[in-house]
């Protein structure tokens, strides 16, 4: 017996699944072009998603002017990602850190901050 439910292996392959795909929408997102510009205010929101609190996130969204069910989805993603473990969360900032240099991605002290 390993001392892992099937719960907690369940709970573990949705993180690695959102990781996964929070990185593949990011990268899509930043470099669908060889020459694309990577907007700051979408890596601002992308880290602000995986480190703020839920209250200061919710406070951030409405500077996009999207509709209400999008920030809906939006704070239900940053419900999800909040179950992720702290380093697993850094994990996957290293990961975007490397995708955004990839894409051109000039100010990553900024990012970082």
């Amino acid at each position: 017996m390993t001392g892992i439910s099937h719960d907690d292996e369940g709970k573990a392959g949705s993180q690695t699944l959102l990781s996964l795909s929070v990185l593949l929408v990011t990268l899509a997102l930043c470099c669908y072009e060889a020459n694309a510009v990577v907007c700051p205010a979408i890596v601002t929101d992308m880290v602000s998603s995986f480190f703020s609190y839920e209250l200061t996130y919710k406070l951030q969204l409405p500077r996009f002017g999207a509709p209400r069910e999008a920030v809906d989805a939006r704070l239900e993603m940053k419900r999800c990602t909040d179950k992720i473990s702290f380093r697993n969360r850094l994990l996957i900032l290293k990961a975007l850190a490397k995708i955004l240099l990839k894409c051109g991605y000039k100010d990553l002290l900024n990012f970082l901050s």
